[in-house]
């Protein structure tokens, strides 16, 4: 093999350390296997045999997605262990919005020289992740792209597969006025905003290890947080409750995101008094010299993902979220549209907004 592969080498791409990085990471990618699983990594594609005994009209939900340019913060400051389960969960909550299930995660993972040490600690990010929303790492791609990336540099991609009955699928139309928004904190940034994120750290003149201002954590913690993953939380709530709507939120912050699931004739208003902004936006706040408005145009200021449920079961999905351990508050209302160009998204900001 090694004389084989030799002229391959000296172009940069090494077959031995990629099939390396396979027979590390096989253990962790079997971790994540249901039984509905068929085949094990290394083969061309990843089979999985759906179970449809608990689908009356099965439908299949997918997603694709990347983490942004917090890929970049994760390489600047060396820390690669978390920033597969952001991958995860950028897909695998889209999916959650409409009332799936995820199945199966694929991954792609593109570099200029492959670091199997530095890959591993991506991969089993990815596969913790999976664990977390129950689904299985069914398979990926590795590239060696030497002359594409920069040593040291590499890109992630994520694919994700789940299933809804078409009676269970949640999309928004049956949201009414006075129906309550409920909201689940976020754990910081998630994936979004990190061309901001970097420009506003770049110009703060502080470090990685600096710790940020009210915390006992370091900016590195707080800015690279990994994403929440709220599949199994939400999915309990599913089982018997009647949610109208929900909200994944991601780029374009509150504002974009909410506006995607409301019918037409109604629209949502939000108190931002209503939960505690997590110190790291006040920090970004502060630090890039942004007002409130401007804040939620951009990033979850501390609410991740949104539920809208009849106002008579608010208090109880708020209740069984804190008793799964997840901070929900009843942060809003639906409400009527008054004027066709009234704005469908509405935010109050206590006090000033600045």
């Amino acid at each position: 093999m090694a004389d084989r592969a030799e002229a391959y080498k000296r172009a940069g791409v090494d077959i031995e350390a990629g099939n390396s990085l396979v027979s590390r990471i096989k253990s962790l990618v079997s971790a994540t296997y249901s039984k509905g699983v068929l085949s094990d990594i290394g083969g061309f594609g990843g089979l999985f045999k759906l179970d449809l005994g608990v689908y009356g009209e099965p439908v299949l939900v997918a997603s694709t997605d990347g983490v942004g340019t917090k890929l970049k913060l994760a390489q600047q400051f060396g820390r690669h262990d978390t920033i597969g389960i952001d991958l995860v969960a950028m897909s695998v909550n889209d999916i959650l919005v409409q009332g799936a299930k995820p199945l199966f995660f694929l991954d792609y993972f593109a570099t200029g020289r492959l670091d199997v040490d530095l890959a591993e600690q991506v991969v089993k990010g990815v596969a913790d992740g999976c664990r977390e929303a129950g689904c299985a790492l069914l398979g990926g791609e590795t590239a060696e792209m030497p002359g594409f990336y920069p040593d040291g540099v590499y890109d992630l991609a994520g694919f994700c597969v789940g299933i809804v009955d078409n009676a269970k699928i949640v999309d928004g139309s049956s949201i009414a006025v006075d129906d309550v928004i409920i909201g689940i904190e976020s754990s910081g940034p998630h994936a979004n905003g990190y061309s901001l994120i970097r420009k506003i750290f770049a110009e703060s003149g502080q470090q990685a290890t600096d710790i940020l201002p009210d915390t006992n954590t370091t900016l590195a913690d707080a800015l690279l947080a990994p994403t929440r993953i709220y599949v199994k939380p939400v999915l309990n709530l599913l089982r018997d409750l009647d949610v109208r709507g929900m909200v994944h939120i991601t780029g374009g912050g509150f504002y974009d995101n909410v506006a995607r699931i409301l019918p037409r004739g109604v629209a949502a208003h939000i108190r931002m008094g209503s939960w505690d902004v997590p110190p790291v936006f006040s920090w970004l706040k502060s630090r890039g010299n942004l007002t409130w408005p401007e804040m939620l145009q951009i990033f979850n200021c501390g609410i991740g993902y949104m539920l809208v449920v009849p106002p008579e079961i608010g208090e109880d999905v708020v209740l069984r979220l804190r008793a799964q351990h997840d901070y929900a508050q009843i942060i809003g209302t639906i409400d009527r549209l008054k004027k066709p160009d009234q704005e469908r998204v509405t935010v109050e900001v206590p006090g000033d907004d600045r």
